[in-house]
């Protein structure tokens, strides 16, 4: 049997299906999330067996190669997890909140968020370490120096994103 490459109409197909099991399990039947994710995952199977004439070896060499990509974003959640819970149950955010606002003035405060942002996330590896330990402190001063919130979130993301790219301890 020959290997068939999907069309644009079967992808539209799948898509709609997808979209009809969505539908009809979490919003008429209100059952869980996972239910559908668990359907999905034999239909795709389904087709790639059946329609596309794929074997079952190929499919789970995809799966298997789908789920170690995905893998290091979730090691990161795990570790970033605690350690923002860590810095703000020790007070070491709120103690950057306080000599923050004594130290930074309203007229440097985003380029001062941006460079420290890009140090930190350049010496850690990490934009979303950054972001949620160095960048909630940096939100904090943000408030109580009356700068907008949602400039400030994009500076400390850009910050975070720019010394994680430039980092030699990043995994992207």
């Amino acid at each position: 049997m020959e290997r068939r490459k999907p069309s644009l109409g079967l992808a539209i197909l799948v898509f709609a299906l997808a979209a009809a099991m969505i539908a009809a399990t979490v919003l008429i039947w209100a059952v869980d999330i996972h239910i559908t994710l668990v359907l999905s995952a034999l239909v795709a199977g389904a087709i790639g067996i059946l329609v596309l004439k794929y074997d079952y070896a190929t499919i789970e060499k995809g799966i298997i190669d789908g789920i170690m990509t995905g893998m290091q974003a979730c090691l990161i959640l795990y570790t970033v997890g605690p350690l923002v819970g860590t810095w703000i149950v020790s007070g070491v955010v709120p103690s950057m909140i306080y000599y923050g606002l004594s130290i930074l003035s309203p007229s440097i405060f985003l380029l001062a968020t941006l460079v420290i942002c890009t140090i930190v996330a350049l010496a850690t590896g990490t934009s979303w370490g950054t972001a949620g330990t160095v960048g909630i402190a940096l939100m904090g001063i943000a408030i109580g120096l009356d700068i907008p919130a949602p400039l400030t979130a994009g500076i400390i993301i850009s910050g975070g994103y720019c010394g994680d790219k430039m980092s030699p301890l990043s995994d992207t």
